[in-house]
């Protein structure tokens, strides 16, 4: 499954910052850090900070002011307000190790993770002891992609809280981003025998899974997430990544479904949609699926070309056109975008735009030699037959047996007049598949076109071998079995030509004569007649055979 969202949950709000009290050990605290203290008691926190802002404008500008005020604007979700007050406890106190921590936790709360994390490193160098400085540092190392120092933080709060749950969990997140895979799982079925519920864990096992393509683990896990939580996007995305891969596009389709009705703006929901609805042959629904795709990302150049290819398959080729083009307008290097574009043009019979497309193919990929083959094709088609020869001569060197390309190049050589290497290469393609229809049918038509009889023969001969049922070559199979003087084999390929086609006067007309030179007048007249009625114009040729 394409486009499937990637990621793993990490969990930050574990910290707080710690408790402020006031000191028992200094001076008496003043009347207004009472007042905030049992207006706080009290449910109030609103009226315990405009308290202790009244001290702070009476000059009672203190530590345990400034911590009391952090501590209640964060209870608030005031997080700025709550790490202005910090930094003045700071500024009062530069080594003051709580004061530090619940800085890195405002910041945190904001998402300031470099900001916090020095923070954090500050608080755990000054008191090396406190174990929600190592937790805290390495949750904003995960969040900054830092995965070793993540992990070393994450072991040095283990080291002093071996049961720290969050800690092993940002210990399992750590080895996971850091692609120690299977260390990572180990973990997290740790975290999980305790407790069993850990959304968060089954969340990042479907990513372990999805990452080692062990779908089985996926689909565990996403079950077991679905029964905690039923509308869970990363376990409705992980069965709808295992249904794709067994190729149950019906399945994928359903979980696609349901993705896209629990979060509307999922992306990859709808794409994965569109995929599993084209692979399934509705090209239809697929294509409104990769609309909405388009609605939410409109810069997916992916979306646009698989929105193209939907739309191609069901025959609205200006359309298909459209969405290519405007996929190269995101992404001038989507060769995928460009090669359908070259296809669309060459259905719809617009060559010379065709031959343009595929020659941009090759711009980007010279080696691309399937575009090459097909700009041979098209320049054949436009009656450029010395730039198709080229361009087939192109590909051959790169593989001398492409069967396809010796055919086409034989008839490109033919057309450009030059019968005898026409013939070589025809010779060459059936020297690499000698039951190749496409090569007898090039050499039997080129031997009967240059009068010689025995070789057209020849290869007539084998096509009818190989089974070959076509009326026409039937046909010059009995003209030339009549011009050798076989005329019972003639009149039985004539016979078997009119089984064909019943109505194919040539036939009917040089049955009639071998007909006549068997003794067989009756017969032979009959055969006149109904040549005679089905193309008057024969009338001419009465008196001797039709040709090829």
């Amino acid at each position: 499954m394409v486009n499937q969202r990637k990621g793993v949950a990490v969990g930050t709000e574990t910290l707080r910052p710690v408790e402020f009290s006031p000191r028992t050990d200094g001076p008496k605290p003043s009347r207004y850090m009472a007042r905030a203290v049992s207006l706080h008691l009290d449910g109030k926190p609103e009226e315990a900070l405009r308290e202790l802002q009244r001290g702070i404008a009476k000059g009672e500008k203190s530590a345990e002011i400034y911590s009391a005020m952090g501590h209640i604007q964060f209870e608030l979700g005031q997080f700025e307000g709550a790490a202005n007050s910090y930094r003045e406890l700071l500024q009062l106190e530069p080594d003051h190790h709580t004061g530090w921590f619940n800085l890195a936790v405002c910041l945190e709360r904001t998402g300031r993770w470099q900001d916090a994390a020095d923070k954090f490193q500050k608080a755990y160098q000054i008191d090396p002891t406190r174990t929600e400085a190592h937790l805290g540092l390495g949750i904003c190392l995960l969040h900054l992609s830092q995965a070793q120092p993540a992990l070393a933080a994450f072991e040095r709060c283990l080291a002093q809280d071996p049961d720290n749950e969050t800690a092993l969990f940002g210990k399992a997140v750590a080895l996971q981003l850091d692609s120690r895979l299977d260390e990572a799982a180990e973990l997290y079925r740790r975290i999980l025998k305790s407790n069993p519920q850990s959304k968060e864990c089954l969340t990042n096992l479907i990513a372990v899974g999805m990452a080692k393509k062990d779908y089985d683990m996926v689909r565990q896990c996403a079950e077991q997430l679905l029964e905690l939580q039923p509308q869970a996007t990363a376990a409705l995305e992980g069965m709808a990544a295992c249904a794709a891969e067994t190729g149950d596009h019906e399945m994928a389709a359903k979980f696609c479904t349901l993705l896209v009705d629990a979060v509307p703006n999922h992306f990859e929901g709808w794409f994965n949609l569109g995929l599993a609805h084209q692979k399934a042959g509705r090209y239809q629904q697929a294509s409104e699926a990769y609309q909405q795709a388009i609605k939410i990302r409109p810069q997916s150049a992916q979306a646009h070309t698989n929105l193209g290819i939907v739309r191609q398959e069901l025959g609205a080729l200006k359309d298909a056109m459209e969405a290519y083009q405007q996929a190269l307008r995101l992404d001038p290097n989507a060769t995928a975008a460009q090669w359908n574009l070259a296809l669309v043009h060459e259905q719809s019979g617009e060559l010379e735009e065709a031959e343009k497309a595929y020659q941009k193919v090759l711009e980007k990929d010279p080696e691309n030699q399937e575009a090459r083959f097909r700009l041979g094709y098209v320049r054949l088609q436009r009656g450029d037959y010395r730039g198709s020869a080229e361009a087939f001569e192109s590909c051959l060197k790169n593989k001398k047996d492409w069967l396809e390309a010796q055919i086409n190049l034989a008839l490109s050589y033919w057309k450009m007049g030059d019968r005898d290497l026409a013939q070589l290469v025809y010779e060459q393609a059936l020297n690499t598949d000698p039951k190749s229809l496409d090569a007898l049918r090039g050499l039997a038509a080129l031997t009967l076109e240059r009068d010689d009889a025995e070789q057209a023969l020849e290869y007539h001969g084998r096509l009818v071998d190989l089974g070959e049922r076509a009326p026409e070559v039937l046909y010059n199979t009995g003209l030339l079995l009549q011009k050798a003087g076989q005329l019972e084999e003639a009149a039985r390929y004539y016979r078997d030509a009119l089984a064909e086609n019943p109505d194919f006067a040539e036939a009917l007309l040089n049955l009639g004569h071998v007909m006549k030179a068997l003794g067989n007048e009756e017969e032979a007249r009959a055969c006149w007649s109904k040549a005679l009625e089905a193309k008057p114009e024969l009338a001419q040729g009465y008196f001797e055979p039709a040709k090829a």
